[in-house]
């Protein structure tokens, strides 16, 4: 039997983002027919789900840095899946792939609005973490030529395998009752972390450029919990009698993304950009950003914007809650889109990978 271990703590411990991946890649993988022989060991700090016995939690109830190396030391099987850090590479004894989200913290204009104290660890531990891995799955193409331009030595070792979005949410219903002060208009839908890196200043400035018709027809709603550098973004929010709705459930982030008249994403950099494939996989017409990952996860299914130019936001909204017929033509392609990606091709790309580096 084939014994691959996976950094799995993002599943309990992250709401969004790399908690999303880790857990929807589990589900995935024990759905997947190839991964029946396989016995998973999972390292966290705390279980998540219901899975199989082929899923075995091995919880270390230890804080970062130390959680890394005891992890890495005590680690065995073919392959380990490092999902949370670079450092639990330093120390592994198998072969071990490490996933590439993005490199916010290396870019020019985009590494200062990462969170700095994150941003000073990845720059700390990714050289040593590179040259000891024997993979490095990136989650987009624009991920994995961003690594390969920043450090030319990961050449060879990577391989992009692209995210998905819920399956479910192509089944997502409008909310009945949206509530949450949308008193029933229609409404343009934002989602993300409230922080620098996703424009919302823009998109906020954007939206007060829009006709007073158009404004007063629709309402702003920002989804996303707090994050860094928001006072501004919330001022403006404020100023702009947006909604902020702050973090919801599952079920109505599905609900709020199939009833949004647009969904807005003008963010300056993705390492993929999930919440526009939710967006689409849910019917909601998209507006993003033409830079980073973004294009290639939308393809021609959104309307693409310069996200640095607040005017062509706010024309790119005005477009999509003027004219119908480009709405209803984007909801269409949008789902086509989403189509294309599945969780269950991430699995299976990445158990492929897993068993390549552990022969």
């Amino acid at each position: 039997m084939t014994v691959i271990g996976i950094d799995a703590r993002a599943a309990a411990e992250v709401p969004a983002g790399r908690g999303r991946y880790v857990r929807e890649l589990l589900l995935a993988l024990q759905l997947l027919p190839e991964a029946a022989d396989v016995r998973f060991d999972l390292w966290a700090r705390e279980a998540w789900g219901d899975l199989d016995d082929r899923f075995r939690w091995r919880c270390v109830g230890l804080p970062d840095p130390a959680w890394h190396l005891a992890v890495a030391l005590r680690a065995r099987g073919d392959a380990f899946l490092s999902t949370n850090s670079y450092l639990t590479a330093w120390a592994t004894r198998v072969p071990t792939a490490i996933t590439i989200f993005d490199l916010v913290a290396f870019l020019p204009g985009v590494a200062d609005q990462a969170q700095r104290r994150a941003a000073r660890i990845e720059r700390a531990t990714i050289r040593p973490a590179l040259r000891r891995a024997a993979a490095l799955p990136c989650i987009s193409a624009a991920t994995r030529d961003d690594l390969e331009g920043r450090f030319p030595a990961a050449r060879g070792k990577t391989v992009t395998i692209p995210l998905a979005a819920d399956a479910a949410l192509a089944r997502a219903a409008p909310p009945l009752d949206p509530g949450h002060g949308l008193d029933g208009r229609p409404y343009v839908l934002a989602v993300g972390t409230l922080e620098p890196r996703k424009n919302l200043e823009r998109l906020v400035d954007a939206w007060t450029r829009l006709p007073q018709g158009l404004r007063d027809a629709h309402a702003l709603a920002l989804v996303g919990p707090r994050g860094w550098q928001d006072d501004a973004i919330l001022a403006a929010a404020h100023a702009a009698g947006a909604v902020l709705l702050g973090r919801v459930s599952e079920e109505q982030l599905h609900a709020l993304y199939a009833g949004c008249s647009a969904f807005a994403y003008p963010s300056l950099y993705e390492g993929f950009g999930l919440p526009v494939l939710e967006a689409m996989t849910a019917g909601a017409p998209v507006l993003t950003s033409d830079v980073s990952s973004l294009p290639e996860v939308a393809g021609n299914a959104a309307m693409l914007v310069d996200p640095r130019d607040t005017g062509a936001i706010a024309d790119g909204l005005k477009r999509l809650l003027s004219d119908r017929a480009l709405a209803e033509e984007l909801r269409v392609r949008g789902r086509a889109r989403a189509a294309d990606f599945s969780w269950a091709q991430t699995a299976r790309a990445t158990l492929q990978l897993l068993r390549e580096i552990s022969s």
